[in-house]
């Protein structure tokens, strides 16, 4: 693995920020396109006869698509050059979400919401290795949230248009958009992301390796359980401002705005809390989620205060560095498994939150009773880190406390 992570670092050396800006567009497009549905619930349910919770089927399978997808894709092209790779990833990407704007119905939208989301993890995964190769070993979780920027700007930027177009458009303009920037960042992948060698010594039996290992396992059930706070109340938001708080519909745009404004924080925060301490960053970031998510609970009873939270809810987000480099840490010689794998936990966390909120909704709780389902996900975050470090250290000793 240290061959291919210099052979990474050789590829970028030339102009590293420019591959990472290429990298990150493509995060643009994948963030805009899982988060944009949230703004256009009320307009997709609408269009095709069905509930607003129902919608959060389509979520949901887009989320399970990357939890497929990952570790599927990362098996299966083990040996395929990273740059090649991520090109066939956008334009697979690119399929899925101009498909998307075309389905004629609700369970072929739900369908190809799921194709759209196979290439996500992989993606990331693959995109975040070729930024944490290009820097110092104590610099690797900023350079992440370099390349992850380009998902919070998808929070702040392009939901937010995407949402505002769908809404006076079509919903379908936006997913139609989507595939458009997705097939631009091939282009440029193309261009401007350097050829690396290819690691003669991956398998898949290698990265699939990373599927036994303790500490991996550990990190992706912290990922999947403990994020899933954000998106339960992200999903459904919008629903919760308008027809609990009052909010009017027109503001909706800005309610993406501030939960990406929110997200960017959170993303260059965690990066910097894990350089310095990772061990320290990721129990006090879980215990600030279930702090603030608790809060929505009372904070969407009213307009301006649910906009205070979404964005402090958006700081969540600062989850993401942190995990990506504990599993580069612990992965070994699986690498590109475990941090593709992570992506997928996110969106299972993804899949999870919405599920368990559209639960609480269903059985007739408010709809800020999703701060309460992102409450206790969090707190069942932080049990699972105690968990986790207590295993390691009766089973790694004192080479747990350097891990």
């Amino acid at each position: 693995m240290q061959d291919s992570t210099a052979s990474s670092s050789q590829g970028l050396a030339r102009n590293p920020r420019l591959a990472e800006f290429v990298l990150a567009l493509g995060g643009f497009g994948i963030g805009t396109s899982e988060f944009v549905i949230m703004g256009l619930m009320n307009r997709v349910a609408g269009d095709l006869a069905v509930t607003v919770p129902q919608v959060g089927y389509a979520i949901s399978s887009y989320a399970l698509g990357v939890v497929v997808g990952a570790p599927l894709i990362s098996a299966l092209a083990a040996r395929v050059p990273r740059r090649p790779l991520l090109i066939i990833l956008m334009l697979v990407f690119a399929v899925g979400n101009i498909a998307s704007a075309m389905a004629p119905g609700f369970w072929s939208f739900v369908g190809l919401r799921f194709l759209a989301g196979l290439p996500h993890g992989a993606y990331f995964g693959i995109a975040a290795l070729v930024a944490a190769g290009a820097v110092p070993i104590d610099q690797r979780a900023r350079a992440i949230s370099r390349v992850m920027m380009g998902l919070t700007v998808a929070i702040l930027i392009g939901a937010p248009l995407g949402t505002w177009a769908g809404n006076l458009f079509g919903w379908q303009i936006a997913f139609a958009g989507v595939g458009g920037i997705a097939l631009l960042t091939a282009l440029l992948i193309r261009l401007y992301v350097p050829v690396q060698p290819v690691d003669t010594l991956a398998s898949p039996v290698r990265e699939l390796s990373a599927l036994l290992k303790q500490r991996v396992l550990v990190t992706l059930a912290l990922a999947c359980i403990g994020c899933g706070g954000m998106f339960a109340i992200f999903s459904y938001v919008m629903p919760t401002l308008t027809q609990q708080a009052g909010m009017s519909e027109a503001l909706g745009p800005l309610v993406l705005v501030i939960f990406g404004l929110g997200s960017i924080a959170g993303n260059l925060i965690g990066g910097r809390m894990a350089d310095k301490n990772l061990m320290r960053a990721i129990p006090t970031i879980l215990l600030w989620c279930g702090v603030i998510q608790g809060l929505f609970y009372f904070a969407a009873n009213n307009v301006w205060t649910g906009l205070l939270f979404v964005g402090l809810v958006g700081t969540s987000m600062a989850l993401a560095p942190s995990l990506q480099t504990r599993l580069m840490d612990v992965a070994e010689d699986a690498q590109t498994m475990a941090a593709s794998l992570n992506h997928a936990a996110f969106n299972g966390a993804n899949a999870l939150g919405a599920w368990l909120a559209g639960l609480a909704i269903s059985a007739g709780f408010s709809w800020s009773s999703t701060g309460l389902v992102g409450a206790g996900l969090a707190l069942c975050g932080l049990v699972i880190f105690a968990a986790g470090r207590w295993l390691e250290k009766r089973t790694y000793g004192t080479v747990a406390q350097r891990a």
